[in-house]
């Protein structure tokens, strides 16, 4: 996220300058605050019965009052605080993840509006022999949220109709909502439109086709054992026929135009630009849009993407907040204590997410709030920066997944009508389990790294750190 650089000798972050920042504790006293009042509203909420307790306080609100605390406590003029702020949230990688995700957010709604989520879930459903629902129901899952960068969406467009065929079949509901669920979040984790992807890359300073590649080879072996075993053990009781759902094919090109381009290492902007024209040129063809429409549905499409732009943008301000008064120093500092080189620096950022996610239930806040750690921690012990994004990717969206408060497991188990609990349907998250097995042997045994370009650390950008310590 920032151009952080680190001092060996005494852990100090060293500033773009090459001015020291030395460990200050007392510096991260705002961020404990903002994560403090966004787990505490959700667990007082939760005690109440509120339902979707995790996700009534906005999240940017609690921001704003973790970076209120960071103007008190932390030592200074006010006039320097909120410079520092502003440089913070107009960080050009800020900036430029704030504006991906309008785009993402005016693709995925055009797409939804000419019927493009519709098609795909119907195009599968009709050709699903129903000896093979459940493993059918998994690589729905998984396009959709592949395709459209959501997982809570997705949840939403395969869930009653999975839940509802299962019914008919004699399906165990626990076993669908665990297909549905894994599919999810595999695709939630390989989209390059996801907030988790744009978080990820954005703020650990690489492409999202190489983050791509490696979450592939991360995914792609745990998602076949998945279709396998569900093949062999989740037949339905009764042979039913699934159904003949009205589709059209064109309307799933934008999505495989988008996943192509992107893959091909086409600039995101123009990848989803152009895949947000074609959504809406087929969209005006087939009569589901017109222009008014086209742009009212662009336009919602923004306005779904206003709490993670807001909650970016202010992140930003707060961490550089937090990182000039040495907050990240200290906890770099106390950190490497339990660090003894790469494989254990890898196990450190991936358990920092997997926590942050636990207590905050956000993947994506998750990633935010641990990406300049993450890439501090890179810098210092030489890690590719494409796999620690895919290592923040990866292990927020296990978590997620799992989690029995997260947003996903609580739309779905909301479809059985009170029939099905998360605890339910955890056993049944095969590809969850199996993900976060591959990820951690992937650690210890680096088989996907040879597949993307050598040489990550672009020393032509970056501050000498040798030349830094010298002065």
């Amino acid at each position: 996220m920032k151009d952080i650089k680190f001092d060996s000798k005494n852990g100090a972050n060293l500033s773009k300058t090459g001015k020291k920042i030395m460990p200050n504790g007392k510096a991260l006293i705002p961020f404990l605050v903002f994560v403090g009042v966004y787990l505490g509203s959700g667990l007082i909420l939760q005690t109440k019965g509120v339902e979707m307790a995790f996700y009534q306080f906005p999240a940017p609100l609690a921001v704003v009052i973790g970076i209120m605390s960071a103007f008190l406590i932390i030592g200074g003029k006010f006039s320097d605080k909120f410079e520092t702020f502003i440089k913070g949230c107009g960080d050009s990688n800020i900036i430029i993840m704030c504006i991906i995700y309008l785009l993402a957010g005016g693709f995925a709604s055009v797409c939804k509006s000419m019927g493009g989520i519709d098609s795909t879930v119907n195009l599968g459903l009709t050709y699903i022999p129903t000896q093979y629902l459940a493993a059918g129901v998994f690589i729905i899952s998984g396009f959709i949220a592949t395709a459209t960068g959501t997982s809570v969406g997705s949840a939403a467009a395969v869930g009653p109709i999975a839940i509802a065929i299962a019914q008919k079949s004699g399906t165990s509901l626990p076993l669908i909502m665990g297909c549905v669920l894994g599919g999810i979040m595999l695709g939630d984790n390989l989209s390059i439109i996801s907030d988790t992807t744009i978080a990820s890359t954005r703020t650990q300073g690489c492409d999202m086709k190489d983050k791509f590649k490696l979450n592939l080879w991360l995914t792609i072996l745990p998602a076949l054992i998945t279709i396998v075993l569900l093949v062999i053990f989740a037949k339905p009781s009764t042979v039913v026929n699934t159904g003949n759902y009205d589709f059209n094919i064109i309307k799933i090109f934008p999505y495989i135009f988008v996943l192509a381009t992107a893959i091909s290492g086409m600039n995101v902007f123009i990848v989803l630009i152009g895949g947000t024209i074609l959504a809406g040129i087929i969209g005006l063809y087939f009569g589901d849009l017109n222009f008014l429409m086209l742009f009212k549905s662009i336009y919602n499409g923004f306005l779904s993407m206003t709490d993670i732009f807001l909650l970016s943008l202010l992140t930003g301000g707060l961490a550089e907040l937090v990182n000039k008064a040495g907050g990240i120093s200290f906890l770099l500092v106390n950190i490497q204590k339990f660090i003894k080189g790469k494989k254990t620096a890898q196990l450190g950022i991936s358990a920092l997410v997997s926590i942050t996610d636990l207590a905050i239930a956000n993947n994506t806040v998750s990633i935010i709030i641990n990406g300049e750690i993450a890439k501090s921690i890179c810098y210092k012990y030489k890690i590719d920066p494409r796999r620690s994004a895919a290592l923040l990717s990866t292990f927020s969206t296990i978590f997620q997944g799992l989690i029995p408060y997260g947003a996903q497991m609580l739309i779905l188990t909301s479809f059985a009508n009170g029939k099905v609990s998360p605890i339910q349907v955890l056993p049944y998250a095969w590809f969850i389990y199996l993900l976060a097995i591959s990820a951690i042997i992937s650690i210890f045994i680096p088989f996907s790294d040879g597949l993307i370009r050598k040489n990550p650390w672009n020393f032509e950008k970056e501050i000498d750190e040798k030349s830094l310590l010298e002065k």
